[in-house]
């Protein structure tokens, strides 16, 4: 198995409480203005300055109640996670918007991404060996086609077969499709909750 991207670099704990208090703050925001938070930049922790790429994933219990984010760095991880926090709970066209009621029961959990790395495969079996479970997220692309799961949907689908299924299901594509033209990266993602 090949060691592939890693998380890093690690965050300070007032810099991982930071980033979460920016996402609840975010949908709160988003509750009484319809529009994300607009963080100011100088506020924040170098680390949390950095340009980075980042997905929200909001829960109610056990269930999944909104998920967004970014694949690749595009502005300051603190901007991205109020972005992808309110996109999360009033965009996920999964969902219908957050209503205020649902608030006190949400759970924010925040997962900072590595920079993507290319997963090259000839076979079905040969992407499947390559993958580490529990730590790689997935992106599938081929034509108009394309999804991704975080690392922690490991959790759910530990088996690498059913893993890809289930991918390659979330892109529209048959749970069993291989072709020449499919593409795969891979990240690491750390995870704050």
């Amino acid at each position: 198995m090949a060691p592939g991207p890693s998380p890093e670099p690690a965050y300070a704990p007032a810099d991982r409480a930071a980033l979460l208090e920016v996402a609840v703050a975010s949908v709160e925001h988003g509750l009484q203005t319809g529009a994300p938070l607009s963080v100011d930049l100088q506020r924040y922790a170098p680390p949390l300055r950095e340009t980075r790429a980042s997905f929200v994933t909001l829960r109610i219990g056990e269930a999944l109640r909104g998920c967004t984010g970014c694949l690749e760095a595009e502005r300051p991880l603190v901007a991205d996670v109020a972005r992808n926090a309110y996109r999360s709970a009033f965009g996920d066209p999964r969902f219908p918007p957050l209503s205020e009621e649902e608030l006190a029961r949400l759970r924010f959990a925040v997962s900072v991404l590595s920079p993507l790395e290319p997963l090259p495969a000839d076979s079905r079996a040969e992407l499947l060996a390559k993958l580490r479970p529990g730590i790689d997220g997935l992106v599938l692309r081929e034509g108009r086609s394309g999804a991704t799961f975080l690392p922690a949907v490991w959790e759910s689908l530990p088996d690498p077969a059913r893993f890809l299924a289930e991918l390659c299901r979330k892109a529209g594509l048959p749970p069993d499709h291989w072709s020449p033209r499919i593409a795969f990266e891979r990240y690491a993602a750390l995870e704050i909750c």
